[in-house]
C-alpha cells in the first residue's frame, strides 16, 4: 500500500512541477530589480551586430532547438513590422561567456534591449508576437 501512496505523491508532484513550466513558459518577464544594481547594458560588441534605433529583440538560440525556428520567426515579424527595431540571433554554444553572463539557461531565451542595450524584459521558451510587441511599447522614450 505505500508503493500506491508514493506513485501518487509523485505523479501530484509532477503534475505540479509540469503545470508551472507551463505557466512560465514563453513569458515575458520584467527585469528583476535589485537594490543598487545597475541595468544589465549590452554593446554591439557583445551582440556582433548593431543595436536598433529603438530596441533590439535579442535570441539566443541553438542548432537542435525546435523552438527556436518558430521564435525566429515571430521575432522578425515584429521587427519588420515596428520601425526601428533590430532582430539579432545568437548561437547559444558559440557564445558561452555572454550565456553565462546573462544567465541563460536554456533556448530559445529572448530579451528586449532599449535604444542604450539595456535589459527591459527576459523570456524562455516561444514568445507571444503581443508581448514582444507590449515589452516594445515599455522602450518609447
Amino acid at each position: 500500500m505505500t508503493g500506491v501512496y508514493v506513485a501518487a505523491a509523485a505523479l501530484v508532484l509532477s503534475l505540479a512541477l509540469g503545470l508551472v513550466w507551463r505557466s512560465r513558459n514563453g513569458v515575458m518577464r520584467a527585469r528583476p530589480e535589485r537594490e543598487g544594481a545597475d541595468v544589465e547594458r549590452l554593446g554591439e560588441t557583445d551582440l556582433g551586430a548593431s543595436l536598433g534605433e529603438r530596441a533590439t529583440l535579442l535570441q539566443f538560440s541553438s542548432a537542435f532547438c525546435a523552438p527556436c525556428r518558430a521564435t525566429r520567426r515571430v521575432l522578425t515579424e515584429v521587427a519588420g513590422m515596428v520601425d526601428g527595431v533590430a532582430h539579432v540571433e545568437i548561437d547559444a554554444e558559440s557564445h558561452l561567456e555572454l550565456v553565462r553572463r546573462l544567465n541563460v539557461l536554456r533556448t530559445p531565451t529572448v530579451f528586449v534591449l532599449d535604444a542604450d542595450g539595456g535589459v527591459i524584459r527576459r523570456g524562455s521558451g516561444l514568445p507571444r508576437k503581443a508581448d514582444i510587441v507590449a515589452a516594445l511599447g515599455e522602450t518609447t522614450s
